[in-house]
Protein backbone atom coordinates (compact mmCIF):
# COMPACT_ATOMS: atom_id res chain seq x y z
CA UNK A 1 0.00 0.00 0.00
CA UNK A 2 3.03 2.30 0.31
CA UNK A 3 3.75 2.56 -3.38
CA UNK A 4 0.14 3.62 -4.08
CA UNK A 5 0.36 5.84 -1.03
CA UNK A 6 3.30 7.32 -3.17
CA UNK A 7 2.13 7.39 -6.40
CA UNK A 8 -1.07 9.10 -4.92
CA UNK A 9 1.41 11.71 -2.78
CA UNK A 10 2.94 12.66 -6.32
CA UNK A 11 0.08 13.49 -8.08
CA UNK A 12 -0.92 15.40 -5.15
CA UNK A 13 2.39 17.22 -6.28
CA UNK A 14 1.16 17.50 -9.83
CA UNK A 15 -1.69 19.33 -8.50
CA UNK A 16 0.37 21.85 -6.94
CA UNK A 17 2.03 22.24 -9.80
CA UNK A 18 -0.50 22.90 -11.95
CA UNK A 19 -1.68 25.34 -9.36
CA UNK A 20 1.31 26.96 -8.76
CA UNK A 21 2.03 26.78 -12.27
CA UNK A 22 -1.41 28.67 -13.98
CA UNK A 23 -0.45 31.41 -11.55
CA UNK A 24 2.88 31.76 -12.11
CA UNK A 25 1.83 31.50 -15.93
CA UNK A 26 -0.33 34.99 -15.46
CA UNK A 27 2.34 37.17 -13.59
CA UNK A 28 3.25 39.64 -16.96
CA UNK A 29 -0.45 38.91 -18.21
CA UNK A 30 -3.22 41.64 -18.11
CA UNK A 31 -6.14 39.46 -18.45
CA UNK A 32 -5.03 37.22 -15.01
CA UNK A 33 -8.14 35.04 -14.37
CA UNK A 34 -7.86 31.20 -12.72
CA UNK A 35 -7.42 28.74 -15.87
CA UNK A 36 -8.82 25.76 -16.02
CA UNK A 37 -5.51 23.87 -15.36
CA UNK A 38 -5.91 25.65 -11.90
CA UNK A 39 -9.28 24.23 -11.44
CA UNK A 40 -8.10 20.81 -12.44
CA UNK A 41 -5.08 21.00 -10.17
CA UNK A 42 -7.17 22.18 -7.27
CA UNK A 43 -9.46 19.18 -7.85
CA UNK A 44 -6.87 16.95 -7.95
CA UNK A 45 -5.22 18.00 -4.72
CA UNK A 46 -8.73 17.54 -2.66
CA UNK A 47 -8.98 14.22 -4.08
CA UNK A 48 -5.97 12.90 -3.64
CA UNK A 49 -5.47 14.81 -0.48
CA UNK A 50 -8.67 12.90 0.72
CA UNK A 51 -7.40 9.77 -0.24
CA UNK A 52 -3.69 9.93 1.55
CA UNK A 53 -5.59 11.54 4.75
CA UNK A 54 -7.65 7.73 4.46
CA UNK A 55 -4.55 5.48 4.09
CA UNK A 56 -3.26 7.44 7.08
CA UNK A 57 -5.92 6.92 9.04
CA UNK A 58 -7.19 3.22 8.26
CA UNK A 59 -3.66 2.15 8.90
CA UNK A 60 -2.70 1.29 5.07
CA UNK A 61 0.33 3.15 5.53
CA UNK A 62 2.39 4.29 8.84
CA UNK A 63 1.71 7.85 9.35
CA UNK A 64 0.80 9.69 12.12
CA UNK A 65 -1.08 12.39 11.08
CA UNK A 66 -1.14 16.49 12.32
CA UNK A 67 -5.00 16.82 12.51
CA UNK A 68 -5.04 20.65 13.48
CA UNK A 69 -2.66 21.23 10.33
CA UNK A 70 -4.88 18.88 8.04
CA UNK A 71 -7.68 20.92 8.72
CA UNK A 72 -6.64 24.20 8.39
CA UNK A 73 -4.67 22.92 5.01
CA UNK A 74 -8.58 21.00 4.32
CA UNK A 75 -10.14 24.52 5.11
CA UNK A 76 -7.83 26.56 2.82
CA UNK A 77 -8.39 24.28 0.17
CA UNK A 78 -11.41 24.13 0.42
CA UNK A 79 -11.51 28.39 -0.12
CA UNK A 80 -9.53 27.55 -3.24
CA UNK A 81 -11.54 25.33 -4.67
CA UNK A 82 -14.77 27.74 -4.04
CA UNK A 83 -12.82 30.87 -5.72
CA UNK A 84 -12.22 28.39 -8.60
CA UNK A 85 -15.32 26.77 -9.18
CA UNK A 86 -16.94 30.55 -9.02
CA UNK A 87 -14.62 31.75 -11.43
CA UNK A 88 -14.63 29.17 -13.86
CA UNK A 89 -17.23 30.81 -15.70
CA UNK A 90 -16.40 34.31 -15.55
CA UNK A 91 -14.61 36.39 -18.08
CA UNK A 92 -11.01 37.43 -17.52
CA UNK A 93 -9.38 39.74 -16.04
CA UNK A 94 -10.20 38.10 -12.64
CA UNK A 95 -7.38 39.57 -10.81
CA UNK A 96 -8.65 38.98 -7.32
CA UNK A 97 -9.89 35.37 -7.55
CA UNK A 98 -6.12 34.72 -9.76
CA UNK A 99 -4.08 35.92 -6.81
CA UNK A 100 -5.98 34.48 -3.91
CA UNK A 101 -5.75 31.33 -5.47
CA UNK A 102 -1.99 32.17 -5.94
CA UNK A 103 -1.43 33.59 -2.51
CA UNK A 104 -4.03 30.29 -0.61
CA UNK A 105 -1.95 28.02 -2.15
CA UNK A 106 1.70 29.27 -1.77
CA UNK A 107 0.12 29.35 2.47
CA UNK A 108 -1.03 25.89 1.93
CA UNK A 109 2.44 25.26 1.03
CA UNK A 110 4.34 27.24 4.03
CA UNK A 111 2.02 25.31 7.04
CA UNK A 112 2.86 22.00 5.26
CA UNK A 113 6.57 22.28 5.41
CA UNK A 114 6.99 24.85 8.00
CA UNK A 115 4.53 22.84 10.65
CA UNK A 116 3.92 19.37 9.52
CA UNK A 117 1.63 17.36 8.77
CA UNK A 118 3.05 14.33 9.97
CA UNK A 119 3.74 13.66 13.84
CA UNK A 120 7.28 13.30 14.07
Amino acid sequence: MQFVYNVILILHFVGLAALLGGFAAQMKSPDKHVTKIMYHGTLLQVVTGALMVLFAETGWVDEELNQSVIGIKSLILIAILVIAVWSRKKPAPQVKAWAAVGILTFVNICIAVLAGVTVG
